[in-house]
């Protein structure tokens, strides 16, 4: 028998370092792609398939991923997922063709796509809601520090090793991850055995399959205009008809009625429009570095580290300043200090002193940290228990289609600003991309609105820890524990 404290301190390490591996995979092999190609003989765009085929594999595998935990339980779906990832990063490695790494990759996104939805389901059911900020809290924080070093760390590797070796450092943490997993995982099922929604799962994986490759390679010039207007009007249509099916039945694979919760559609929603704010920003920041300060590669991604610093740090100050003023203020107030945040690197440009960069980067880590963990953790405080893994895998699944919006969004942004200017001009492209600082600052300015329509009260559950008495336990209890 498991003890319950021991599960309690070890799951949130489980979890952070499953979603770290995942969050890292996503963006660390971008600066390897000039070597990679080099090294396969291939050309750096046909690689990109390498980059679109990881968000793919993420974006097919989610919605299935609160199905599988049902059924089968989150231990075994969460250990399947940790060594499908590990050795599809082993296969990644050893690819001796591009087709083979691109096979590998989408393998790799299916196996990641189950760790962050059922290691969210995990938290959600071990913890109280008055403890489950803190946990949250620690969880996050790889989910925001990946996506920042995985270039760091991708060049680094790059430069001084083989590329290679980008995948091969999966394999230790992933054999580590794996031994908690069976030590210390819980092991929770569904209250009742629902049917796999097989005609919901292809709407709605293909829709935004679909979708999230059109934004990945949006502003690419690889697709013409019409050939891009019809398959977004397909995948927009898949997505229709997956609404109009899920309405309908009685098990959907996403139970679109829980957005009826009014906590859980604001959080979902503010998530949605603050991440087309932030997420430029991992596009237009090394631009800003590289071509506006003229500063080497390896520098650009060293003044993305404070933001990451920010982040860990934060986990301090967010429960205390829920606690205080509540989520309506904290997350009306953060989104609108975000976007002063962004707005401020309009002031970044050749001559800025380094220790301005910094302090920008300082407060853009700080309160990004405090945004996602906020909404993420709000998402569930009027969430019933039979409901909390169908919220994890709503979330999670609407969660990555934000991040490929966002990434659109600093993909066009930069396209529109940056394009008809010289690039080695430095003046010219940093007030090029200060325009563009600027949209994203309008952008996340906006999507505080929607925050403001939640009520004084509402979160308290989590951050006061006002919580009925049935809700004071776990509010479920794993199986063989």
């Amino acid at each position: 028998m498991t003890d319950p404290s021991t599960i309690k301190r070890y799951l949130p390490w489980l979890v952070a370092t499953a979603l770290f591996m995942e969050q890292l995979d996503a963006t660390i092999v971008n600066t390897a792609i000039p070597s990679i190609a080099a090294s396969l003989q291939v050309t750096p765009l046909s690689l990109k398939s390498v980059v679109t085929s990881y968000i793919l594999g993420l974006a097919v595998g989610i919605p299935l991923s609160g199905w599988m935990a049902d059924r089968f339980g989150t231990r075994r779906v969460f250990f399947i997922a940790i060594s499908i990832f590990t050795v599809a990063s082993v296969l990644c490695g050893l690819a001796p063709t591009a087709p083979m790494m691109t096979a590998a990759r989408l393998l790799q996104g299916l196996g990641g796509a189950m760790m962050m939805p059922v290691g969210r389901l995990a938290i959600v059911r071990t913890f109280p809601k008055n403890e489950l900020l803190g946990a949250m809290n620690f969880v996050i924080i790889p989910a925001l520090i990946g996506p920042l070093l995985g270039p760091t760390i991708g060049g680094l590797i790059v430069h001084w090793t083989s590329w290679r070796v980008i995948f091969f450092v999966n394999v230790p943490v992933g054999l580590v991850a794996l031994y908690l997993v069976w030590k210390h995982m819980p092991d929770y099922q569904g209250h009742e055995k629902r049917p796999l929604d097989l005609i919901g799962l292809v709407l709605f994986s293909s829709g935004t399959a679909i979708l999230s490759w059109l934004l990945e390679v949006f502003g690419e010039h690889t697709l013409d205009a019409v050939t891009g207007g019809l398959l977004l009007a397909l995948s927009l249509a898949l997505l229709a008809s997956y609404a109009w099916h899920a309405l309908r039945i009685k098990h959907p694979l996403l139970r679109l009625t829980l957005f009826k919760v009014r906590t859980f559609r604001i959080s979902v929603a503010g998530g949605f429009f603050t991440r087309l704010g932030v997420g430029g920003l991992p596009f237009l920041l090394p631009l800003l570095y590289q071509l506006g300060l003229g500063l080497p590669a390896w520098q650009s991604g060293l003044l993305m580290m404070p933001a990451a610093a920010a982040a860990m740090g934060m986990k301090m100050f967010a429960p205390r300043l829920l606690a205080r003023f509540g989520y309506r203020q904290v997350l009306t107030v953060n989104t609108v200090l975000i976007g002063v945040t962004i707005a401020m690197f309009t002031l970044v440009g050749p001559g800025t002193p380094f220790y301005v960069i910094v302090a920008i980067s300082l407060a853009q880590g700080f309160f990004n940290s405090l945004q996602f963990s906020s909404m993420n953790t709000l998402a569930y405080a009027d969430i019933e228990p039979n409901d909390t893994s169908m919220a994890s895998t709503m979330s999670s699944s609407f969660q990555q289609l934000s991040m490929s919006f966002g990434l659109a969004t600093g993909s066009i942004v930069t396209a529109w600003f940056l394009g008809p200017v010289a690039q080695d001009n430095r003046v010219l492209v940093s007030q090029a991309l200060h325009h563009g600082f600027g949209i994203l600052a309008v952008m996340t300015l906006v999507s505080s609105a929607i925050f403001w329509r939640l009520r004084r009260n509402d979160g308290d559950s989590i951050s006061r820890g006002q919580v009925k008495a049935k809700e004071a336990e776990p509010v479920a209890q794993p199986l063989g524990s």
